[in-house]
């Protein structure tokens, strides 16, 4: 496997132009995320470099652009917060090393190549989980939307402060800041389609915002802008060790885990979307490295954490981008605008960047499933609007934990009930399908003396109780035959359920045949000690074998 990723120069327009208008969508976004992240807006741009070369450079998806996006800031946000409130002096600098775990785990996760488990999670825990971060972000900016610093304690804080921030959004003081907002979200909800093909929409509100804000309302005073978050330096950052706070070294970890998962997601999701587009398919594992290498970098520079971006992945291949070049191109321009632009970005309100984020926000939502949720699968739907309500208001972790362990309970149990069809203790009695016409004769000849106990499909733990049951419902007999011929595995608790069975009729004086198992699943009866209990000639692989084999030894005594 290369370790970098094949850039081609024989489509050099396309990448080019393709990097350029990335560039250009990524610039508004950058500022936005970085503000709303609380460690400032060069973090966003050194984010938006950092994280768009390196993963560029190291990933497995050739036309992926990466950045900061919106549920990774989400995160951040939080993580500055609660670094920044228990360590004053080191936090900002802690949850940069929070970012630099981040990468590491996710480098560890691809490569052990754990790319294809990440996004094996039901749809309706990742959607409420992604809807939730959109709510977040929707909720962080209704503050600076409303032309009012952000309430504490972030998101409850926030929410519980909705109907004053409301109340005093008319006052003369607020009035401009939300004027700039609401134009802001109408210009990028409102640009034409035409236009949106040429120049991305939160460009020109960004532009149109700064402008009626140093036109129209340079004399009104109060208006927050990003100089007063703090100089934007120009040129390359300051490299930033990590730091760990002995009483914060836990949760920077599990921080970090948390951060990394949610970019492996984040990215994987938005590669699955360019594979569609490309006609192509993206290398999971190799992505994860190149990702993980990009979120250290931008840790050691101060950057914000990044990952795979739908929006920019999208423009970037709709303008003709075909490799990696793409990608780094938009990374050096933006570094460009580092190096010699930023100080130009400091009249910017932060009421346009706050309008720009909330679209942001309420695009993470997924509305297509919030609205019919309840009509594929009302289970599906309260899962989801469970892991919803436990991302705004809990914890990210705990929702998606509790999300995970009861969708896959209900899905163990569902396959459960389809499965304890095919666990079946048949006499002379049945009718079964199961069974050829031989089959069903010699069980008739037998008289009832035999039982066949037939087993289908891999063995999970949710079917001990259906082999308990056809166990219990185990009648007077002679001989005991066990079918294991369509088993391919067989789970622990499963197995433990089959030797209690096989243990009880070897208690009760049955002969005991074996039919059909495995290497895998012998194996297993051999750790269990259940081979011990049934003579080497009565395991057999065929099943008419073992019931002719039965009947004989039936009529024998």
């Amino acid at each position: 496997m290369a370790i970098t990723n094949k850039i081609k120069f024989d489509n050099l327009r396309g990448d080019m132009f393709g990097g350029l208008t990335a560039a250009i969508v990524s610039l508004p976004l950058a500022l936005a995320f970085g503000v709303a992240s609380g460690a400032g807006p060069i973090a966003g741009l050194y984010g938006a470099v950092c994280v768009g070369f390196f993963a560029a450079l190291f990933g497995g998806t050739p036309t992926l652009i990466s950045e900061p996006t919106g549920p990774m800031t989400v995160v951040m946000t939080t993580i500055v917060a609660s670094l920044t409130t228990k360590n004053p002096e080191n936090g900002l600098a802690m949850a940069f090393t929070v970012v630099m775990i981040a990468g590491l785990c996710q480098i560890v996760f691809g490569y052990f190549k754990l790319g294809k488990y990440i996004t094996l999670m039901p749809y309706s825990v990742i959607s409420g989980f992604m809807s939730g971060i959109g709510v977040i972000l929707v909720i962080l900016q209704i503050a600076p939307f409303l032309g009012q610093a952000p309430p504490k304690n972030g998101v409850l804080g926030t929410f519980l402060s909705i109907p004053d921030l409301i109340s005093k959004a008319a006052s003369p003081d607020n009035l401009p800041e939300v004027i700039l907002s609401v134009v802001t979200l109408a210009i990028i909800f409102l640009t034409p389609k035409k236009i949106k093909k040429i120049v991305p929409p939160q460009l020109i509100a960004l532009i149109v915002g700064t402008v009626i804000s140093v036109t129209v309302f340079k004399d009104v005073t109060g208006i927050r802008r990003i100089s007063d978050v703090g100089p934007i330096p120009v040129g390359l950052p300051q490299f930033r060790l990590p730091i760990f706070g002995p009483d914060e070294v836990t949760i920077m970890l599990v921080d970090g885990f948390m951060l990394g998962i949610l970019g492996c997601i984040d990215t994987l999701l938005t590669a699955v979307v360019a594979d569609s587009i490309t006609r192509t398919e993206h290398k999971s594992d190799k992505e994860l490295i190149g990702q993980g290498i990009a979120n250290i970098v931008s840790g050691i520079c101060g950057g914000l954490p990044g990952a795979g971006a739908t929006m920019g992945t999208v423009v970037n291949i709709q303008t003709g981008a075909t490799s990696a070049l793409s990608g780094l191109t938009r990374a050096l321009v933006l570094l460009v605008v580092v190096l010699g632009a930023a100080k130009y970005t400091e009249p910017i309100p932060m009421a346009v960047l706050a309008g720009i984020a909330l679209k942001v926000g309420l695009d993470i939502l997924d509305w297509s499933f919030l609205k019919r949720s309840h009509k594929i699968s009302i289970k599906g739907s309260l899962i989801m609007y469970g892991v919803l309500l436990l991302t705004v208001f809990v914890d990210l972790i705990v929702a998606v934990g509790i999300g995970v362990f009861i969708a896959n309970i209900l899905t163990i149990e569902r396959l459960s009930e389809l499965q304890s069809q095919e666990v079946r203790l048949i006499s002379d009695a049945d009718d079964d399908a199961r069974l050829t016409k031989e089959q069903k004769e010699l069980l008739d000849k037998a008289g009832g003396r035999v039982l066949l106990f037939y087993l289908s499909g891999s063995m999970i733990f949710g079917l001990s109780k259906a082999i308990a049951r056809e166990h219990n419902a185990m009648k007077d007999a002679d001989v005991l035959v066990m079918d294991l011929t369509d088993v391919p595995s067989m789970g622990v608790t499963a197995s433990l359920a089959i030797e209690n069975a096989i243990r009880d009729a070897a208690d009760r004086g049955l002969q005991i045949y074996l039919v059909g198992a495995s290497a895998k699943v012998s194996k297993r009866l051999e750790k269990l000690g259940i081979l011990e209990l049934i003579s080497s000639e009565h395991i057999k692989s065929d099943r008419t074998e073992a019931l002719s084999n039965a009947v004989d030894l039936l009529h024998s005594k």
